[in-house]
């Protein structure tokens, strides 16, 4: 009976397989005519064949397909040769969202590591999870679920406390007495601030804008306003290792700080050229500007422009040279593809593809320096130009 039933199955599997090769070969005929033709033409006819004679066909049945199109989805995508266009997958695509709406699942804390107890909290946000838990500034976590954060797992302190949205982490809390006390902390998903500012010696307000996603036109106005109420009479604008981010932040920054006149160009691949200018009310103060060569996108455009329109001059280091925009397509798979659809210029029209920006002075960041702070050499160079 035993061997009876082997040789049926076999039998089975043998018609089963000789059938999913059948319809795999009538797919393939019912899409190779007609209109599909028309749209896909020959190589993408011939991807979609493949596909579909994987999925019928090929001999390992339980094989992962959908791994298989996000890396062939990939190499399609980098064989485009377009540095700037990109696939990613679903959990990718998701992850990329919810950085460009400036928001992530936390407590609400930074932290650094200079107490050799755990993590030493350097501020906490204003009704967030560890503020409402009772978590302070100077605080030390020193364990989170009761995984102590000392030592060797100070450096790794950060991803005992990350976790899903909705779920808990209790921190065990040294405080700037001495006493010991616990905090149960429910992540949550926060907004974060794409712009930090603060007075500099002199009346000059520094501003570090570190994308330009959802909301990040509104936060860099906030700081500068702020520092304008208290007496900036000067202005840096650090986008140091800024990955760029959406077009309609970068127009609404470069209307808020310059003059009237035109302060971007674009065109698309099926599209007149779009000239965007400022309007007449702007910052009347001396600005200078902080790049180094990961300035991608829309903060070498802002700096161009600042330097094209008020003569702003560029510390740093010479940039990375993009003048393509991009539009991320949603996919039926979850994933997303981001495409280069439209070349972008100065409000003069220079492109700065290939060349980037060459900064009027040249200086790389000494090490050890931390950006931002005195022993900046870049900023300590823009406050030199500043106040000549």
């Amino acid at each position: 009976m035993e061997e009876r039933t082997i040789h049926e199955s076999k039998k089975r599997r043998g018609l089963a397989g000789w059938l999913k090769v059948l319809i795999a070969v009538v797919l393939t005929l019912a899409v190779s005519t007609g209109v599909w033709c028309l749209l896909l033409g020959k190589s993408g006819m011939a991807m979609l064949q493949t596909y579909l004679l994987a999925r019928f066909a090929f001999v390992e049945a339980d094989a992962d397909l959908d791994k298989a199109v996000d890396l062939g989805l990939d190499a399609f995508v980098k064989g485009l040769g377009d540095r700037w266009s990109y696939y990613r997958s679903e959990e990718q695509y998701e992850q990329l969202r919810a950085t460009r709406a400036n928001n992530y699942v936390g407590i609400g804390i930074t932290i650094d590591y200079t107490r050799e107890e755990g993590l030493l909290v350097r501020s906490v946000t204003e009704g967030g999870p560890a503020d409402k838990a009772g978590v302070l500034v100077g605080d030390v976590i020193t364990a989170a679920d009761g995984v102590s954060l000392a030592g060797e797992n100070q450096a790794d302190g950060a991803d005992y406390i990350k976790g899903e949205e909705g779920t808990q982490v209790v921190l065990t809390l040294l405080g700037e007495d001495g006493s010991i006390r616990e905090a149960t902390c429910t992540r949550a998903t926060l907004r974060s601030s794409s712009a930090s500012g603060k007075m500099l010696e002199g009346n000059i307000g520094y501003v570090r804008l570190s994308n330009f996603y959802s909301g990040s036109s509104d936060s860099f106005k906030q700081e500068v306003d702020t520092l304008v109420e208290q007496g900036a009479q000067a202005l840096i604008v650090d986008v140091r290792s800024d990955p760029g981010g959406y077009v309609a932040e970068l127009e609404k920054i470069l209307d808020y700080l310059l003059p009237e006149g035109p302060v971007f160009t674009q065109k698309a691949r099926w599209w007149f050229q779009s000239v965007y200018r400022s309007d007449t009310e702007c910052i009347d103060l001396p600005i200078a500007v902080l790049v180094n060569k990961d300035s991608y996108s829309a903060a070498e455009l802002l700096a161009a422009q600042l330097r094209e329109s008020v003569g702003a001059p560029i510390v740093g280091e010479l940039t990375s040279g993009k003048g393509y925009s991009q539009v991320t397509f949603p996919l039926f798979n979850g994933g997303g593809v981001g495409l280069s659809t439209a070349t972008y210029c100065t409000g003069s029209g220079h492109s700065l593809i290939g060349e980037g920006i060459t900064p009027d002075v040249e200086l790389s960041l000494n090490e050890g320096a931390v950006m931002g702070e005195e022993n900046d050499n870049q900023l300590q160079a823009a406050i030199e130009l500043l106040t000549k």
